[in-house]
């Protein structure tokens, strides 16, 4: 099975074309490629270009737990790479259909950078979803590990926990971000992100994704910490997103409308040996 390597920030994706696949891909299957140890390496599967009635093109994104992810900001940058460099778009925006809802990339002219609409960011108790009555999930507090946290959740397609902190570190992404993530008030799980405002244009996060883990770097995990700080009026419109990775530019226009700029790296190409599937068992089931 060939597939190409990319990685935005240190949140690094394989890309395989559909065409490469005998059979759907697997949970287990999912969970061997992306093994550390065990498989080529990475942080999740971008499944694409796949046939959409609405886009250019369709992706479906695979979580390195097997899981699917409704939409990607650091996939969708890898993906729209990927086509460019195999010369299926140029510099001129193109559509991309995601389980997230459809977005508009556009790859600068070295490839360097990706632009990403990310489309309206919602704070919809309904839409996330955040158990408990209708209303904007801002402000409120959770009782996590002993610790009473206070947090702002939003959706951009896929749902987020932003918790408001002084001091975000890797050491409390790890800690907190699982508990949160599986919540009972969060009933399709949650990502989770660590967030200092550092000035009106600026802010740190730590992040914990969703089926991924501690990560460097997260594009939607940028737009919805940054969406919060815009919403609660501690950032203008304009924010630069500093995470362990690396930056990413997040721009709101009316209604919170996000789009997304940050880089993109190619690492590799290559081919999966048939023999590493055995493995797909004995893998799966290691921590």
């Amino acid at each position: 099975m060939h597939y190409t390597k990319y990685h935005a920030l240190g949140n690094d994706y394989l890309v395989i074309d559909p065409q490469e696949l005998v059979d759907d891909l697997q949970a287990d299957t999912i969970r061997l490629i992306c093994h550390r140890n065990f498989g080529v390496g990475s942080d999740g599967i971008l499944l694409g270009p796949l046939k959409s009635e609405s886009c250019a093109f369709g992706l479906r994104i695979f979580n390195p737990d097997g899981s699917e992810a409704e939409k990607s900001g650091n996939g969708l940058r890898i993906f729209a790479r990927s086509l460019w460099d195999r010369r299926l778009v140029g510099t001129s925006p193109f559509s991309v259909e995601t389980p997230g809802g459809a977005v508009s990339c556009e790859v600068s002219p070295d490839g360097s950078s990706v632009k990403v609409e990310m489309g309206e960011v919602s704070f919809d108790s309904g839409k996330i979803p955040v158990a408990g009555p209708a209303r904007e999930v801002l402000q409120e507090e959770i009782d996590i590990d002993g610790q009473v946290l206070r947090f702002c959740a939003a959706t951009v397609g896929n749902p987020h926990c932003v918790v408001l902190t002084d001091a975000p570190t890797p050491e409390m992404a790890r800690r907190f971000g699982p508990l949160i993530e599986v919540d009972p008030r969060f009933p399709n799980r949650i990502n989770v992100q660590f967030m200092k405002v550092v000035d009106r244009n600026s802010i740190r996060i730590e992040i914990w994704e969703r089926g991924a883990g501690y990560t460097l770097a997260s594009g939607s995990s940028s737009t919805a910490a940054a969406a919060v700080a815009h919403r609660l009026g501690l950032c203008d419109a304009d924010i630069a997103v500093h995470m362990p990775g690396g930056i990413i530019r997040i721009q709101f226009s009316s209604g919170f409308q996000a789009t997304m700029t940050g880089p993109v790296t190619k690492v590799c190409d290559g081919r999966m040996a048939d023999e590493m599937f055995r493995e797909v068992f004995s893998a799966s089931c290691r921590p």
